[in-house]
C-alpha cells in the first residue's frame, strides 16, 4: 500500500482516507488497525511530537485512546484531508448572507444526551442547533477549537437526526420571527481540544458504535466485578444474621480538641443523627469545651505509601457510619467489629496495576495548596483501599474488552467513576426525606476539595443506574459514521486549510473561571495521557500567567480561527465571565485577530428573553458574541487603497450589510446597539488599528459624513435597501426604540448628554438634577469625574438670546409649549423661553468642537506625560483615549506604552479602546515595526 504522508507537506494522502470512509476497507476492525499502524508510525516522528500542545503520553497510550482517523488522542494527521474530502472550497461569487442569531445557552442541561457525561464546562447540544442551522446549509463544516464534551459535534449531527416534535416546534418558532424555515440535514464538524481528557469524551459522544452491544458488555463488567470483589461491600445486618449490601461508607476526618488533645472524630460529635444536620458547635467528648469545626486542630497520621512502601502522612479518617440495603429497603448503622475487621484486610491487599501513580504538578496548580497539606500528592492517594481496588478492576475490565468501539465506551462509563469512588466525593448529612437522610456523589465542581466527610461508594451505586441512563440515551441519539473529525492540540495551531471552515461555535476558557488542565489530571492519569498546560489560555498565577497572557494566548486561538474560516462567514462565541478586564480582553483579541463584533447578547432569565449588552459592568449572565471575518473583496480593496475615507465608508457599507435590521422583544422593536453611529466608529478604528492604519476621519468627521451617506432611524444606520424592511416593521409598532446607556466614564456621560439634548434642549437648572443621578455606583474607579458645567461647555453649544432660536429649541419647546406653537424663530416670547439651554451642535459647528475640544485633551496629557512617579491615581479616560490615537497616528508607540504603564492596569484592562491601543503599540514595538 502507497505511503500514507507525503514527505514534502507532512500531511495524509487524501485517497486512502476515502478508502477508510467504507470503499475498501472489509470492516471497521481492518480500518482502525491500518490507521492506528500508521498513526503509531507517525508518533515515532520526534518533530511531530515537538508540535505545541502535544499531550504527554506513551505512545501506546495515546494509541489506546485513538481511533484514527476520525479521532486521535494527539495532534490528527487526517484532519486536513478530511476537511477536503467533505468540504466545499471558498467561493467569493457564492451569495452568502446572514444576521446575527442569539441563543440561550441554557436550554437542554436536562437532556439525557446532556447528562450522558459530566464536564467542567458544557453548552447543551440543543442550545447549539439553532446557531448551526441559521448560519449553515447541510454539509457544510463546523468548527469547535475548544470543544470539551464535544457538544457543537452532537449539536451537528443532531441537524440530521433531530426528532420531529423537536423540528416542529424550532419551524414553529421560527415562523412566528419572520426566518426562513431551517434546512434540516448533518453538518461535519471538527472538533479540537487540549485536553485529552476531553477528546475521548467528545470522540465517544460522537463516534458510532452499537448501544446494545455496549449494555451487554457493561452489564458483564458490573457483573464480574460483584463477583470478584463483591465480598468488600458485605456487612451483617443488625439482626446479627442477614448479609447486606454496602452503598457508601462514610468517613470522617479526625481532629483533636485544643483544650485537652483527645480525638475527636467530627461525624460523631458533630452530626445529629435524627435530622442528619451537622451542629455549628459540639462538646469535646473528653472534656467538654465547646467547639467549633474552626478550633479543631488536624491531625496527620504516618503510613506507608501503597505504591512506593515510602512513609507518607495523610490527615486521618476513621469510618463512621454505613448505609447499606437488605432486599430493596435501606439501612444505617455504625461500623460493627467485621467491617472494620474488612477494611483491614483490604487495606493489607497490594495496589492494583491499574491505578496510577503519577504526582500532581503540585507546585504548578492554583488547587496544590489546597491538597498537598491533607497529604494528597499522587493520584493513588486520592482513593482509599477499597475504592482502588474497586477501580483498579474496572479499569482493567473495560480496557481488556476486545472491540474497540465498545472497549473505548465502557471506558467512557468507568471514568465517571474515578471523582465519585474517590476521597473528592463529599457526604451531605442533609435531610432529603429517604432513609439515611443523606447526599452523595457530590464533588465541588471546578476544585480539589478533600472535605472533612467523605462517602465511599459501591462500584453498583455509583455505576449502576449511570449504565441504564446511557444505553436510554444513545439508544435515541443517531450518529453517523465519519460525520466528525477530532483533534488534541492547541486552537492555536489548527491542522486545516486557510478559508476551508464554514461556521464557528466556540465556548473557550473565560479568565480563572476553570483550571482545566489541573482538573483534567486525575482522569487523564488513568488514560496515561496528560493535557500539555503551557499553551491553555488561562489566568492562572502559579502557571505565570496573568491577563494579559490571557489575552495573547486567545488572541492567537481566534487569529487561527480568522485563518481558516471563509470570508464573510460568523463565529458564536460564548462567554462567561463577568469581569470587564476579561470581557475586554476576549474584544480585543476578537478585534486584534481580525473579526468584527456584530451583536453582543445576554439571556435574561426572568423574563425568558435577550437583550443587547451595552456595558459589562452591568452583566452577570452568560453573553452570546456573533462576529464575522469580513469578506475577501473588503480586504483587496484596502489593500490597494490603504487608509482612505473611502477605505473607512466601504467597511461601514460591509459592517451595516452584517447587522440586524430589526429585532423585537416583548411586542416593541429594540434599539438595535451596533447600528449606533457611535459603536459603529469603535468598530471601524478598531479595523484600522488591526490593519496597522492610521484612522483617517475623525470622530466628528465620521458621524457627519455617516448621516450623509446613509439613512437614519431612530438613532441607528442602515443601507437604503434596508431601509423599506425596518420602517415596515417601524410602522407597526407605538413607539420608537429607546437605547439603554449605562454611564460609566466621561464618554459614556456625553453620549447621555447628547441623547438628553436631542429629545429635550434644556438649561443647566433643569439638566443638573437629571445628570446626577447617572452618576452612580457603576462609575470607573480611577476615573475623575467631570462637572456637568465642563462637559457642556466642551461638547454642546448654548443659546445666549442673540438671533434666531436654533431650529433644535424651536422645534421642541414649539411640541411641547402650547403657548409657544406657530411662533418664529425671531419672537421675543420664544427667545425668552429658549435662552440659556444647551444643545447638540450641526455637524459642521461639531467638527470645530471637538478641534478645540481635542487640543484642551492633549494639553492635559502633557501633564500626564510630565508626572513623576509610577502610577497615576486619577485620570480622565477621554485625555488618554485622545492622545493615544492621535499617537498611533504618528507610530509613536513609546509614548502609548510610557503612559499605559503609569496608569493601573485594571483601569487600562477595563477599557477596551485603551487596551487595543496600548496591546498594537506593544505588538508593532515588539516586531520592530
Amino acid at each position: 500500500m502507497n505511503d500514507l504522508f507525503n514527505s514534502e507537506l507532512r500531511t495524509p494522502n487524501l485517497e486512502l482516507l476515502v478508502e477508510c470512509l467504507g470503499q475498501t476497507f472489509p470492516s471497521d476492525h481492518a480500518r482502525r488497525e491500518h490507521f492506528l499502524r500508521l498513526l503509531a508510525e507517525k508518533l515515532k516522528d520526534p518533530e511531530f511530537r515537538k508540535q505545541e500542545g502535544f499531550p504527554q503520553g506513551t505512545d501506546e497510550a495515546i494509541l489506546a485512546m485513538s481511533d484514527p482517523p476520525y479521532y486521535t488522542a494527539c495532534p490528527n494527521p487526517w484532519l486536513t484531508d478530511f476537511v477536503k474530502h467533505y468540504g466545499k472550497p471558498y467561493d467569493p461569487s457564492a451569495k452568502y448572507s446572514r444576521e446575527p442569531l442569539a441563543i440561550d445557552v441554557s436550554v437542554g442541561k436536562t437532556d439525557p444526551i446532556y447528562k450522558a457525561h459530566s464536564y467542567h464546562t458544557k453548552v447543551p447540544h440543543l442550545a447549539i442547533v439553532p446557531s448551526i442551522l441559521h448560519y449553515t446549509q447541510p454539509g457544510d463544516i463546523v468548527l469547535d477549537g475548544f470543544a470539551g464534551s464535544g457538544m457543537t459535534g452532537v449539536a451537528a449531527q443532531w441537524c440530521a437526526s433531530a426528532p420531529a416534535a423537536y423540528r416542529h416546534e424550532l419551524e414553529m418558532f421560527w415562523k412566528k420571527e419572520g426566518k426562513p424555515a431551517p434546512r434540516w440535514g448533518a453538518r461535519r464538524v471538527v472538533l479540537n481540544d487540549l485536553s485529552p481528557a476531553a477528546t475521548f469524551i467528545a470522540a465517544n459522544y460522537n463516534l458510532p458504535f452499537d448501544v446494545d452491544a455496549f449494555a451487554k458488555a457493561g452489564g458483564q463488567l458490573l457483573k464480574e466485578i460483584e463477583q470478584e470483589i463483591g465480598w468488600m461491600y458485605e456487612t451483617l445486618h443488625t439482626d446479627g444474621k442477614t448479609k447486606g449490601r454496602i452503598e457508601y461508607t462514610v468517613w470522617s476526618e479526625v481532629f483533636t480538641c485544643p483544650e485537652c488533645a483527645g480525638e475527636v472524630n467530627f461525624l460523631d460529635e458533630a452530626l445529629d443523627q435524627d435530622s442528619k444536620r451537622v451542629h455549628d458547635t459540639f462538646p469535646c467528648p473528653h472534656c467538654s469545651a465547646e467547639l467549633n469545626k474552626d478550633r479543631l486542630e488536624r491531625v496527620l497520621e504516618n503510613r506507608l505509601d501503597p505504591a512506593t512502601g515510602e512513609p507518607w502522612q495523610r490527615v486521618k479518617f476513621k469510618p463512621s457510619l454505613v448505609i447499606y440495603t437488605v432486599g430493596k429497603t435501606r439501612y444505617e448503622k455504625a461500623p460493627d467489629p467485621q467491617d472494620l475487621a474488612m477494611i483491614a484486610k483490604i487495606g493489607s491487599m497490594p495496589l492494583p496495576a491499574a491505578v496510577p501513580t503519577n504526582r500532581f504538578p503540585i507546585e504548578d496548580m492554583y488547587h496544590g495548596s489546597r491538597i498537598a497539606p491533607k497529604g494528597f500528592t499522587h493520584v493513588h492517594h486520592f482513593f482509599l483501599p477499597r475504592a482502588a481496588q474497586a477501580m483498579g478492576k474496572l479499569w482493567k475490565k473495560a480496557r481488556a474488552h476486545p472491540d474497540a468501539r465498545i472497549r473505548a465506551f465502557l471506558l467512557f462509563m468507568v471514568e465517571q467513576a474515578i471523582w465519585g469512588l474517590s476521597v473528592l466525593n463529599r457526604y451531605q448529612p442533609i435531610q432529603q426525606g429517604r432513609p439515611g437522610g443523606s447526599q452523595v456523589n457530590r464533588q465541588l465542581t471546578g476544585v480539589y476539595y478533600v472535605a472533612s466527610q467523605h462517602a465511599e461508594c459501591s462500584p453498583w451505586y455509583n455505576l449502576g443506574g449511570k449504565l441504564d441512563r446511557l444505553v436510554k440515551a444513545f439508544r435515541n441519539l443517531k450518529v453517523g459514521a465519519g460525520g466528525t473529525a477530532i483533534n488534541t492540540g492547541t486552537a492555536v495551531r489548527l491542522p486545516l486549510p486557510d478559508a476551508s471552515v464554514d461556521y464557528i461555535f466556540t465556548d473557550p476558557p473565560f479568565g480563572e473561571n476553570i483550571y482545566y488542565a489541573d482538573l483534567n489530571f486525575l482522569v487523564e492519569s488513568w488514560h496515561g495521557v496528560t493535557t500539555d498546560a503551557q499553551p491553555e489560555a488561562i489566568i492562572d498565577r502559579f502557571k505565570n500567567k496573568a491577563l494579559p497572557e490571557y489575552q495573547h494566548l486567545m488572541q492567537r486561538c481566534f487569529a487561527e480561527y480568522h485563518r481558516v474560516l471563509k470570508p464573510g462567514r460568523w463565529m458564536t462565541v460564548v462567554f462567561s465571565n463577568s469581569k470587564a478586564s476579561v470581557w475586554n480582553a476576549i474584544q480585543v483579541a476578537l478585534q486584534q485577530a481580525g473579526f468584527v463584533v456584530a451583536e453582543v447578547t445576554a439571556l435574561d432569565k426572568v423574563q425568558g428573553s435577550y437583550r443587547q449588552v451595552t456595558s459589562t459592568t452591568a452583566v452577570k449572565q452568560d453573553l452570546v458574541i456573533s462576529a464575522y471575518k469580513p469578506n475577501g473583496g473588503l480586504e483587496q480593496r484596502f489593500a490597494e487603497r490603504g487608509a482612505t475615507p473611502e477605505s473607512a465608508w466601504d467597511f461601514v457599507q460591509t459592517h451595516l450589510k452584517q447587522l440586524s435590521v430589526t429585532k423585537a422583544k416583548n411586542g416593541e422593536l429594540e434599539f438595535i446597539v451596533e447600528r449606533d453611529p457611535r459603536r459603529i466608529y469603535d468598530r471601524l478604528v478598531a479595523w484600522f488599528v488591526r490593519h496597522d492604519a492610521p484612522v483617517p476621519l475623525s470622530s466628528d468627521e465620521f458621524l457627519s459624513g455617516l448621516r450623509s451617506r446613509f439613512p437614519e432611524r431612530d438613532g441607528m444606520m442602515f443601507l437604503p435597501e434596508q431601509v423599506a424592511e425596518y420602517d415596515k416593521k417601524r410602522a407597526q409598532m407605538a413607539q420608537a426604540p429607546q437605547m439603554e446607556l449605562f454611564v460609566s466614564d466621561e464618554r459614556s456621560a456625553i453620549d447621555w448628554l447628547s441623547d438628553f439634548l436631542k429629545r429635550r434642549p434644556s438649561t443647566y437648572q433643569e439638566l443638573h438634577p437629571e445628570f446626577i443621578t447617572q452618576l452612580g455606583a457603576g462609575w470607573k474607579k480611577h476615573e475623575s469625574k467631570p462637572e456637568l458645567a465642563a462637559l457642556l461647555e466642551d461638547n454642546f453649544i448654548r443659546y445666549d438670546g442673540n438671533g434666531d432660536v436654533p431650529s433644535q429649541i424651536h422645534s421642541y419647546l414649539s411640541t411641547n409649549h402650547k403657548d409657544l406653537r406657530g411662533l418664529e424663530k425671531n419672537d421675543p416670547r420664544l427667545i425668552a423661553k429658549a435662552k440659556d439651554r444647551w444643545y447638540v451642535p450641526d455637524p459642521n459647528k461639531a467638527q470645530d468642537l471637538e478641534k478645540k475640544r481635542e487640543k484642551v485633551l492633549l494639553k492635559e496629557f502633557d501633564t500626564y506625560l510630565a508626572a513623576t512617579g509610577r502610577r497615576l491615581k486619577e485620570f480622565r479616560l477621554e485625555v488618554l483615549r485622545a492622545a493615544f490615537k492621535a499617537a498611533w497616528g504618528r507610530k509613536d508607540y513609546q509614548t502609548i506604552i510610557k503612559v499605559a504603564q503609569k496608569i493601573p492596569d485594571e483601569a487600562l484592562q477595563e477599557d477596551e479602546k485603551l487596551l487595543l491601543w496600548y496591546d498594537q503599540a506593544l505588538t508593532r514595538t515588539e516586531s520592530g515595526l
